[in-house]
């Protein structure tokens, strides 16, 4: 688990607006949702999803025959 050090950035009446986060820790948190993956990247994951979802075992390497 990592941990965030952030900082809250709140209105004139104390509510919250905004967080600042380190840069470094932002990349972290990018990378384990995903959200740095290229375009090509994404699309091969989801070609992926239909060839399971439909069965298509030829199309992919089961995790348990590796």
């Amino acid at each position: 688990m990592i941990s965030i050090h952030r900082k809250l950035v709140v209105d004139d009446h104390g509510r919250p607006k905004e967080v600042i986060i380190p840069w470094k820790e932002f990349l972290e948190i990018e990378n384990l949702l995903g959200l740095d993956l290229t375009k090509k990247a994404i699309e091969d994951l989801k070609k992926a999803r239909k060839d399971r979802e439909s069965d298509r075992r030829d199309a992919y390497i089961d995790l348990d025959a590796i």
